[in-house]
């Protein structure tokens, strides 16, 4: 998963940034609004912890602006202003959690789990294609129930592919969601195919009736 962190606080955007990735996520951070919009206008994240009080703008706006793009991404709005009204316009704007500062990061952690729980899988965080069952919690890939030993990052571009079945997949943007957003500085694309060579092998030895397709000059597709 491939969070965005939006906080002008500099030892706590650090914080939640460290320990966020400590939690094996892809994460990258914003702190004033200027600079969140731009991360949002060039690349794609599955959740986003937006803090309301920003230099050069107000979270709610960013959010505002977001929801009006129509994008698929949780939200979970972060602020000390824990009262009702920033609570209601939050979540009347599309936001999809509210957490109170001063805040624990296990519980952090655990909304961020449960939006995507909600969002993503229909309640149940594993996804299943095949004889494929994927568990993000655990770190578990199953093949006919048997488990099925994976790198980190052969996990996250399964994971990431397993969340959109049938749909071709730009091998910068899967390199983005896996890596982080500074990959398109990159050279070329070694790595992402080094990883999908030794994925595709573990899964074949392993029986899995997926197949991860690869789409000449553009990218990649789960069938």
């Amino acid at each position: 998963m491939k969070i965005l962190v939006v906080e002008d606080e500099t030892s706590l955007r650090e914080l939640m940034t460290a320990a966020l990735k400590k939690e094996g996520y892809v994460v990258e951070s914003a702190a004033d609004f200027a600079s969140a919009m731009d991360k949002l206008g060039a690349y794609s994240y599955d959740c986003i912890l937006l803090d309301i009080m920003l230099p050069g703008g107000s979270g709610l706006d960013l959010l505002s602006t977001l929801r009006k793009s129509d994008r698929k991404v949780n939200v979970i709005v972060i602020s000390a202003k824990d009262s009702t009204d920033d609570k209601v316009a939050g979540l009347e704007l599309g936001a999809d959690d509210y957490l109170a500062k001063p805040f624990h990061l296990a519980e952090l952690v655990a909304r961020i789990r449960s939006v995507a729980r909600r969002s993503m899988n229909g309640g149940e965080f594993s996804y299943s294609r095949g004889n494929v069952t994927l568990e993000p919690d655990s770190n578990r890939v199953l093949v006919d129930g048997r488990d099925v030993p994976l790198l980190k990052k052969e996990f996250d571009i399964l994971a990431y592919l397993m969340q959109r079945p049938g749909h071709l997949v730009d091998k910068t943007v899967l390199a983005e969601a896996v890596w982080g957003d500074h990959v398109d500085q990159a050279d070329n694309f070694q790595f992402v195919y080094a990883q999908m060579k030794n994925l595709r092998r573990k899964l074949e030895d392993a029986g899995a009736d997926i197949e991860i397709r690869s789409v000449y000059g553009f990218g990649y597709k789960l069938m």
